[in-house]
């Protein structure tokens, strides 16, 4: 069951990654070499969100809940596998959260250089 949770994260947090920072730009006008060189700049500048500490804090954060939940509607074996459930759940909604950001910040990055972004 962990394995199939993990897997799951994994998956979860690999599709975020591939996905946070795409922008869509109209390209009408706009030499190609810049504007590569401007979204790997702004792509650095996303990089400074934080998403190893938000996954950790949602993983702390859901394993407490999971395991006060478990607590109360089972037993110390419910407990345990509520907790760890917990974690996979907290430590994936805040690592998408933080993918969110990183796009949202190479998106403003990118307006702020003067592209028409559309996305």
């Amino acid at each position: 069951m962990h394995r199939i949770a993990l897997i799951a994260l994994a998956a979860l947090l690999t599709t975020a990654c591939a996905s946070s920072k795409r922008v869509v730009v109209d390209k009408q006008g706009i030499d190609e070499a810049q504007y590569q060189q401007d979204l790997n700049d702004c792509r650095a500048v996303a990089d400074q969100v934080s998403t190893g500490r938000d996954a950790a804090e949602g993983a702390a954060g859901g394993a407490i809940i999971g395991g006060i939940l478990g607590a109360i509607f089972g037993n110390s074996g419910t407990a345990g596998r509520m907790a760890g459930g917990g974690a996979v759940i907290g430590a994936a909604g805040k690592a998408g959260d933080a993918e969110q950001e990183k796009s949202k910040v190479v998106k403003n990055c990118m307006r702020g250089r003067g592209y028409r972004v559309l996305n």
